[in-house]
């Protein structure tokens, strides 16, 4: 059965959109099918996987369907999937133009579910959904939290304030639960961009898990200037530097995610 899940924070620059698609490439190369689906503006993810220049100017000109026309236009999402430079590692790509969905979607019936339905048809083909969320809380995070059958992952980055802001998270995802998915749990939480050199890493960490006592994975991503400068070659952190402590701290939080479903 295909596994859902959706990566959310609505503090920007945790990590959310380098866990999606870095995820995404161990699953594939581990022989999963994986579609990411980039809900965010920013695209992000979208440019993070490398589509080839003409595509990614399509995409900005409008000239290609994205996200955006599923939600709104109700394109098959069948018509939207762009492959991506890695076998069976598939994606939904975004654009700017889905800054004005939020507006728009507020009119709509059932607009908290469009995302959950739009993307039904296409679950038997694939073994992981991951979706990447804007940092907000708006309609467009909770359309991917009701869509998340398998949960949420909460990337928490190891600065100061990295916990502030979490119980509103938890928040709409118990409103959620209780409204829209019934079947929404927080999946893990992860910590990204630790630095064992620093107090403050162990202490944010410390705090995580005690917040999060069950949900916390084991493995912590560190700061790694090789996971940032990965996206800006159209690369994901396995293809640009696989030996790099940041893809080795992914291929274990992969193996981590795996081995907790068999639980």
């Amino acid at each position: 059965m295909t596994k859902v899940y959706t990566f959310a924070n609505q503090k920007g620059g945790v990590g959310k959109t380098t866990s999606v698609v870095s995820i995404g490439a161990f699953l594939a190369v581990q022989g999963r099918g994986v579609l990411v689906v980039d809900v965010d503006p920013q695209a992000n993810a979208t440019s993070s996987l490398g589509l080839d220049e003409q595509l990614a100017e399509s995409l900005k000109r409008g000239e290609k369907a994205t996200v955006y026309e599923a939600l709104i236009a109700r394109t098959p999402v069948a018509q939207i999937i762009q492959t991506t430079q890695r076998p069976r590692l598939h994606l939904v790509p975004s654009s700017p133009v889905l800054a004005g969905a939020e507006v728009e979607l507020v009119g709509m019936v059932a607009r908290e579910t469009l995302l959950r339905k739009a993307l039904a048809p296409i679950l038997k083909h694939y073994d992981y959904v991951l979706i990447d969320t804007p940092p907000s809380l708006g309609l467009l995070t909770v359309n991917a939290l009701t869509a998340a059958d398998d949960g949420v992952i909460i990337p928490v980055q190891c600065e100061y304030l990295a916990l502030e802001g979490l119980g509103q998270l938890i928040h709409t995802i118990n409103l959620v639960r209780d409204n829209l998915n019934s079947r929404l749990v927080v999946a893990g939480v992860v910590l990204t961009m630790y630095d064992t050199r620093t107090r403050l890493s162990q202490e944010v960490a410390g705090e995580e898990r005690r917040y999060f006592p069950k949900q916390a994975f084991k493995t912590v991503v560190p700061r790694n200037v090789r996971l940032g400068e990965a996206p800006s070659f159209g690369e994901t952190i396995l293809t640009y530097s696989p030996d790099s402590t940041g893809a080795l701290a992914y291929a274990a939080l992969t193996d981590e995610l795996l081995a907790g479903e068999g639980k």
